[in-house]
């Protein structure tokens, strides 16, 4: 039931986006397929593909070692917890 409600809640935001979209992509002056930046020639298409090929390799290894370092930190996090709370039990009290 929370979900119907959650869409029936988006749908209007949703249908109205579409509608203020829609205009501009279906009207508008024809350019004759050029893009923004202009007319596309081969050398400009080999370029974005060599930034594609850069790109994603440098991406996958910039998250990889993100992900290693706060891997690295949790279990860091984990060992201490667990010294910590060996030492209380060590200690008792109340």
């Amino acid at each position: 039931m929370e979900m119907m409600l959650r869409l029936l809640t988006a749908l209007p935001a949703v249908l109205l986006t579409l509608a203020l979209v829609a205009p501009m992509a279906l009207a508008g002056p024809h350019d004759g397929g050029e893009g923004l930046i202009g007319e596309t020639d081969d050398l400009m298409v080999t370029k974005a593909g060599f930034l594609l090929i850069a790109f994603f390799p440098g991406f996958i290894l910039f998250m990889s070692i993100l992900q290693w370092r706060l891997d690295k930190r949790k279990y860091a996090r984990k060992a201490a917890a667990e010294v910590r709370s060996k030492d209380a039990a060590a200690k008792g009290g109340w």
